[in-house]
């Protein structure tokens, strides 16, 4: 059975003419048909050869669901009692999630529900809006698996007591798991939170992980938003991160990406209505063969707006970085401030980053920057710690702990900027 067959049969047994979705999901399946994966005659493309990690051994759909003593077992240090949503090879599962926050200031359900009820003009309003930015048969093919997922609001004037840890099992027990997890969320005016987002694999096989998650932002709110990346070598991972800010709003965005074989993480800030303020923050550390595509987007389309941004890459062994920015400013966005950076360390004999800083500016009364360094570490820097009896290995990893904490102390949740660092200083073999 070839991997379109699987794909087909999968979406048929999922589909249903009675959802709010299907409509939704048969246009993208549609789309996908048509266009297929994404190949290297894709611009967007180039560096990522998603192809060849499809084939006739794909598992999709649904699966036997971990107990929750397991579920407890991967949850982050510290977020025990946060707000939980599970998914497991893709799909939202309610029973196994926890809400703390009462229904006074946090909505969860499934997607499909939300869109047969109060929820469903937002849905239909706000829902696949990435697809204007990717428009390829990967975010397509999300698409067509959508009433799998889950919708999240943040009431009105509601700042949650506690973060949403949005955790993805991917069960590759029995082979390559295909997991392809929807998120929307609506996080009201006057409204806070943060939401985090953790993979893991469970299982001894390898992973290939399609996510599409949608963040919308009313007036006054404000949003944190981290995501770790760390499925192992083996896995593969493709991810939108899709962030519209429809009003005056505060947006803060950290995206640490530290194994897999192939990933793709894509991040888009939306900007939208005037004095907007979106933060982006990444860093990738890699080793081995892996390959980590960072492609950003902040669309300005009106003005007064700020953003900053900034990615960090170190590679080690055979490991490719990638970097592709794009700042767009539209005619009516003046008075745009918009900053972007990118500083790569090669430590690697073998390793390599590409880098693609891009202004697209149709505005005259605009502050604009970007600006990227691939180098390796500062050998002055290193002899000094030398001179004092510190091993070159520990030297090293004292350099680049350093380098990343630029990144790491932007993730404004305690627990899990400690748990982030904990799993860059292991890496480094670097004890703090």
């Amino acid at each position: 059975m070839d991997v379109k067959t699987i794909l087909q049969d999968t979406y048929t047994a999922s589909s249903s003419a009675q959802s709010g979705l299907s409509a939704f999901q048969q246009e993208n399946w549609t789309n996908f048909s048509n266009w297929g994966l994404p190949a290297l005659k894709h611009e967007e493309w180039r560096y990522t050869r998603i192809r060849n990690l499809f084939s006739d051994k794909l598992i999709a759909g649904q699966h036997q669901l971990p107990a929750k003593e397991t579920i407890s077992s991967f949850m982050l240090p510290g977020l025990e009692s946060a707000n939980s949503i599970i998914f497991v090879n893709g799909y939202f599962v309610h029973e196994l999630s926890h809400i703390q926050d009462d229904e006074s200031s946090l909505i969860v359900k499934s997607l499909e529900t939300a869109s047969n009820d109060e929820d469903a003009l937002f849905v239909k309003q706000n829902l696949g809006h990435s697809a204007r930015y990717h428009t390829d048969g990967i975010n397509a093919l999300n698409g067509a698996f959508a009433a799998g997922g889950v919708y999240m609001r943040v009431k009105k004037g509601k700042s949650l007591t506690a973060p949403v840890a949005i955790y993805h099992f991917s069960d590759s027990s029995n082979g390559l798991r295909f997991s392809q997890p929807r998120v929307l969320v609506n996080i009201e005016t006057g409204a806070q939170a943060t939401v985090v987002e953790h993979y893991i694999n469970w299982g001894s096989g390898d992973t290939l992980t399609n996510e599409v998650l949608e963040i919308c932002t009313s007036q006054d709110a404000v949003l944190n938003y981290i995501k770790i990346q760390d499925e192992g070598n083996a896995s593969s991972h493709t991810g939108t991160t899709h962030i519209r800010q429809l009003a005056k709003s505060l947006t803060h965005a950290v995206t640490i990406t530290l194994s897999g074989n192939v990933v793709r993480n894509n991040l888009n800030m939306v900007m939208e209505a005037e004095h907007g303020e979106s933060h982006m923050y990444g860093l990738y550390l890699l080793e081995g063969e892996t390959l980590a595509d960072n492609h950003t987007i902040v669309d300005n389309a009106m003005p007064h707006c700020y953003s900053n941004e900034l990615y960090k890459g170190i590679m080690d062994g055979h490991s490719t970085g990638v970097f592709n920015g794009k700042i767009f400013v539209r005619k009516d966005a003046q008075k745009t401030n918009a900053y972007q950076s990118n500083k790569n360390i090669l430590i690697g004999s073998n390793s390599a980053a590409n880098t693609k800083p891009q202004l697209e500016i149709f505005a005259d009364d605009v502050k604009c920057s970007h600006g990227c360094t691939i180098g390796k570490l500062d050998e002055d820097a290193l002899f000094y710690l030398r001179a004092r009896g510190i091993s070159i290995e520990n030297a090293q990893a004292l350099l680049l702990h350093a380098f990343a904490m630029d990144i790491l102390d932007q993730i404004k949740d305690e627990h899990v900027r400690t748990f982030a660092d904990k799993l860059i200083s292991n890496r480094l073999s670097f004890t703090i």
